[in-house]
């Protein structure tokens, strides 16, 4: 297999069931070292859940706007919440996206005398339930299925990476001190904004160890670039995922797991919206992944070898993993970046370190 990449690579889930552990591990393998994005098709999430989910999306972004602030943001020291169209800045391009953050459950461990990051995970915002019925039920049991599917996938990737079935279990905590985050994102036609840009949301970079995509609609837009620097089209396949390494397991494998630099485009004119939920899987807080050495085979380093050097990448966001920083600090950072009028509002000394000259209109994560 070529080191560079052309198009991402689809890895059947059903390959487990039908006693190909192998076959799919060397799969596996090959899309996290040299690619860093995988379709995988058949996941085990409960069909009458995700046809759910799905039909609620459009009407979710359909609530009255004063309904939809009325969860905003900014009200949030979990930076979970609403966040209006054209809130947020990448590569000084304005995201032509609407979106709600929304999280597994949990309740804020914060106390006096911790690190101000253990303030980022607690309960999410919801709209009314008389609003949209049924829709936080639906929504929690989705994120439910896909963590439980995040920890099965992560003890493959271990033993893709020629470890133990446990061998990444270090950067976790025990599941009730552990929270994950998902999105659900509008990306309007062109129609619906004011601008040409084309920019859905601009070359990034994702912060944790992985993200499981749902393409929530037949639209094309995502785009990775690979290593020559070129853009590469990832368009929607039914019953599939697109998974994707993020910055901290990258810094975790010493660049043996490649995160790949990404992108959206906006629909066209003419189209109807793009959707998409992306569920951010979270490693503790706490952890430093620089301090963690893990042993890999030569014949796995090898492949490392083989892939060559990168070219030229728009992406450079969560850098802070590469000095250091506590996953939680890395991740708070980023939040600050891309939401200031919430780090304003609840991290004040950080984000006078970050915006010494006041507010900005937008955020910017770099």
């Amino acid at each position: 297999m070529s080191s560079n990449f052309d198009s991402v690579p689809v890895v059947d889930y059903a390959l487990l069931s039908q006693g190909k552990e192998d076959e799919f591990v060397q799969q596996l393998r090959h899309a996290a070292i040299n690619v860093g994005f995988l379709y995988l098709a058949h996941p085990p999430i409960d069909k009458k859940t995700l046809d759910g989910l799905l039909e609620y999306i459009p009407k979710l972004f359909a609530l009255p706007q004063e309904e939809k602030d009325a969860i905003s943001m900014v009200n949030s020291q979990h930076f979970l919440g609403y966040s209006r169209l054209g809130k947020e800045l990448t590569k000084g391009a304005t995201d032509q996206r609407e979106q709600f953050d929304f999280a597994t459950q949990h309740q804020c461990r914060w106390k006096p005398g911790d690190p101000e990051y253990v303030r980022l995970w607690g309960e999410a915002q919801w709209p009314e339930e008389s609003l949209i019925p049924g829709f936080k039920d639906t929504m929690l049991r989705y994120l439910s299925q896909v963590q439980a599917l995040s920890v099965t996938f992560t003890r493959l990737l271990s033993v893709a990476f020629g470890l133990p079935p446990t061998g990444l279990d270090q950067f976790y905590d025990v599941p009730q001190n552990m929270q994950h985050r998902a999105k659900i994102v509008k990306y309007p036609s062109l129609d619906d904004t004011s601008l040409t840009t084309t920019q859905g949301v601009g070359p990034h970079f994702d912060a944790g160890f992985l993200t499981f995509l749902l393409q929530a609609s037949p639209h094309p837009g995502l785009q990775v670039q690979n290593l020559s620097g070129q853009w590469i089209d990832v368009p929607p396949i039914p019953d599939t995922f697109v998974i994707n390494i993020g910055k901290g397991l990258e810094a975790a494998t010493r660049g043996l797991a490649k995160a790949t630099s990404h992108r959206v485009l906006s629909p066209p004119k003419g189209s109807t919206p793009r959707y998409s939920v992306p569920f951010f899987q979270n490693i503790a807080q706490r952890v430093r992944v620089t301090e963690h050495s893990l042993k890999f085979p030569q014949e796995v380093l090898a492949i490392k070898e083989k892939r060559g050097t990168e070219g030229a990448t728009d992406s450079v966001n969560f850098s802070e993993y590469d000095r250091g920083e506590a996953s939680g600090q890395a991740n708070l950072i980023g939040r600050v970046k891309s939401h200031p009028d919430v780090g304003q509002r609840h991290y004040p000394d950080l984000f006078k370190q970050i915006f010494p000259k006041g507010l900005p209109a937008q955020g910017v994560a770099y």
